[in-house]
């Protein structure tokens, strides 16, 4: 075969194949505008439809016949879907020429609600006038299943959120029922002497471990305590209720303060020197009026001083240095100090909650000296009146007050209160 001959078979063959692929490139448009994976319709600017696809026509269940020249783009809304379309879309498109991702529900075949996501454009001819408009429908049934279970999903995030609420307010409850069974519902009265206390709890979720007693010995003398232990929560409220019932019996035995503080720290050595070790610091005192003075006799266990407010506007620590924790050695030492109570006089016990507080940008300790300087600012006006001052100074510390304090004050009256009517002599 010649050359020639070649080249015509090759012009054919590319003739052919430029045909067929003119008439498959035809029909696939025409397939692709039926078939499509979205709805496409025109309407006239009534809304008349003039031209609707397959895929549309079998969302709605309808035949052609009876939706092109027959029906509007708002017939096949639902009633919410039409609302809309008439206070929004339309008057959005004719103003702007076109809207887009609008949602609205189509009247699906079987009575159904398809949610779908249209965009509209306006056609023109060449002199600007509006001649129809083409509408784009996508399927937003996935998109819809989404939102529902992402609303779904929020709604129980939200009961569970309610629910942990609730369940936190009950544990809440609980703890302060159980924080206040660690401490005495109330000091009792002691002639001749006034009693104050206040406890500031840092975490309404945490049991704390600082705890405080005041209690008779006998006709004469009192005892008192206050003190910490380590850590918090369940395993702290237990050791703080060890500790308090082996002062307290321990005080009936022998009330002498370091005999005291020695047979705690005998039961707690024994009790935790296997694995996990507990300890605590505390003080333990004992009152006793002489005449017109108090006498105060204490042991202190690692714990921060006592301060003592006089009558004549000073305030000063009574030293017990050296004293060592409780229930970490099986012998240790302990500091003992005496001092008098005269008339306004008054005896603050506290918990390192207190000088441990962080204040200032700088988030520096408050300190042992800035509260013997804020005690000295106060009027010497008596136990109670000092535990007020106090209690405003730990609320004033905000968020810098970080853990639970125990205040306790012990303190003579500058004036005795008088007898009741029904004692007076009437010899």
């Amino acid at each position: 075969m010649c050359e020639r001959d070649k080249d015509l078979d090759t012009e054919h063959d590319a003739a052919v194949t430029d045909a067929a692929f003119t008439s498959l490139l035809e029909d696939s448009v025409e397939e692709l505008y039926e078939q499509a994976p979205c709805g496409y319709l025109s309407t006239l600017m009534d809304g008349t439809i003039a031209k609707i696809n397959t895929t549309l026509l079998d969302w709605l269940g309808l035949p052609r016949d009876r939706v092109v020249g027959q029906m509007r783009f708002a017939d096949i809304l639902t009633v919410g879907g039409k609302l809309y379309h008439e206070t929004h879309f339309a008057p959005t498109l004719q103003m702007q020429g076109e809207v887009s991702g609008i949602a609205l529900d189509l009247k699906a075949g079987g009575k159904k609600r398809m949610p779908v996501l249209a965009t509209s454009k306006v056609k023109t001819s060449e002199d600007g006038e509006p001649l129809l408009i083409r509408t784009t429908l996508f399927d937003a049934r996935d998109r819809r299943a989404y939102e529902q279970e992402l609303l779904r999903g929020r709604q129980e995030a939200d009961t569970a959120r309610q629910h942990a609420e609730k369940d936190r307010a009950r544990l809440q409850e609980a703890l302060a029922v159980l924080q206040q069974n660690l401490l005495p519902a109330e000091l009792p009265k002691i002639p001749g002497l006034e009693a104050a206390s206040y406890y500031h709890t840092a975490s309404p979720d945490l049991l704390g471990g600082d705890f405080y007693d005041l209690f008779p010995l006998d006709a004469d003398r009192w005892a008192f305590f206050l003190g910490d232990v380590c850590g918090k929560g369940p395993q702290a409220a237990a050791l703080t209720s060890l500790t308090r019932s082996t002062l307290r019996a321990a005080a009936l035995h022998n009330p002498d303060p370091e005999t005291v503080l020695s047979t705690l720290n005998t039961v707690l050595h024994e009790r935790y020197t296997r694995g996990d070790t507990r300890y605590c610091t505390a003080i333990f005192g004992v009152l006793q009026p002489d005449g017109e003075h108090v006498s105060v006799h204490l042991a202190s266990g690692g714990h921060p001083p006592v301060l003592i407010q006089r009558a004549n506007g000073t305030a000063d620590y009574l030293p017990t240095p050296g004293g060592m924790l409780i229930g970490v050695l099986p012998n240790p030492p302990f500091t003992c100090a005496h001092t008098e109570l005269a008339a306004g006089d008054t005896l603050l016990l506290y918990t390192d909650g207190l000088t441990e507080a962080r204040i200032g940008p700088q988030r520096e300790l408050y300190g042992e000296e800035a509260l013997r300087t804020f005690t000295a600012t106060q009027s010497p006006a008596g136990p109670q009146a000092l535990i007020t001052a106090l209690s405003g100074l730990l609320a004033g510390f905000g968020d810098g007050l970080d853990d639970d304090t125990a205040l306790l004050a012990l303190g003579v009256p500058t004036t005795l209160p008088a007898p009741e009517h029904g004692d007076a002599d009437l010899t």
